[in-house]
């Protein structure tokens, strides 16, 4: 098959192997993966099933189909940049020539700010969770450290030192130290101490030894903030926490930025503004 009447489907597929060697995450990749298939199966009625039969009128279609089904404009522009990432591909490897996602214009929307917990919410998830050791463990990781959840459910035994977290690279995100103050050390020498026995290498187990996965501990959590009364959060909001009070703190934007991980120090200077609005940090969340 020559490159300019090649399969939609195959050229997906290219798309997404394209997006492994880069060394995207397996989140973005599984997103834009689902988000192109569904453009491809939009269009497919129409007989579209070729690269060079894709056009601006189609994804301009399928964005108005979006709207109608009631896709906030939120996921329709997430849905549009996987399209336009898929569009810029296909000329990269020469197999169409114009951009059909180039005219396609972002639904506008507004970006809410980061979700910061405030003192007395993060003081009730502590006390709501006290006597579960692994979950108390787990939350004041998250809110000690700012480590990302896929980065504490990757946590090996060996991970773990007196004082420090020894982060693994994670999919794209480089290997970083993380230091462990009082309470995150405490936290974690009581759970270790209690840790079921098994030949598991990870820190965090289930009662049968097993890795305590992603999706488990985001349940276990929704369900502490759920017996706290803490209304729309979520376990990202605990990263987001202990980088607004890093920040109030007074610690440089460059160590914050290199503590959590982030790959550009604009993404850390998006919560100046949201903790010059409104003081929602302690003076430590050591104290509490």
């Amino acid at each position: 098959m020559s490159k300019s009447v090649l399969n939609l489907q195959t050229a997906r597929q290219q798309f997404v192997d394209d997006l492994k060697r880069k060394g995207r995450s397996t989140a973005t990749i599984l997103a834009y993966n689902k988000d192109v298939d569904q453009l491809i199966e939009f269009v497919a009625p129409k007989k579209i099933t070729t690269v060079d039969k894709l056009t601006t009128q189609h994804i301009e279609d399928f964005k108005k189909s979006l709207s109608k089904a009631n896709y906030t404009a939120k996921s329709i522009s997430r849905k549009l940049n996987s399209i336009k990432t898929f569009c810029r591909f296909l000329i990269a490897q020469k197999y169409i020539k114009d951009n059909p996602a180039g005219p396609v214009s972002h639904p506008k929307y507004e970006i809410k700010p980061p979700r910061i917990l405030t003192k007395m919410e993060y003081r009730s998830l502590r006390d709501v969770c006290r006597d579960d050791i692994r979950i108390y463990a787990i939350i004041e990781l998250l809110l000690q450290t700012g480590i990302r959840i896929g980065e504490l459910a990757n946590l090996e035994l060996n991970d773990v030192d007196t004082d420090k977290l020894n982060i693994k690279a994670y999919e794209s995100h480089p290997q970083r130290q993380v230091p462990l103050n009082k309470p995150a050390q405490q936290a974690l020498t009581a759970y270790l101490k209690v840790r079921p026995k098994t030949k598991a290498k990870h820190v965090f187990v289930t009662k049968n030894g097993r890795r305590f996965l992603i999706r488990n501990v985001r349940t276990a959590i929704d369900r502490y903030f759920k017996l706290s009364d803490i209304k729309n959060a979520k376990v990202n909001d605990l990263r987001h926490t202990f980088i607004a009070h890093q920040l109030q703190a007074g610690t440089p934007l460059t160590l914050i930025s290199k503590l959590v991980g982030h790959k550009r120090l604009s993404t850390t200077e998006k919560y100046l503004e949201v903790v010059k609005k409104k003081d929602t940090a302690p003076a430590s969340l050591e104290e509490l």
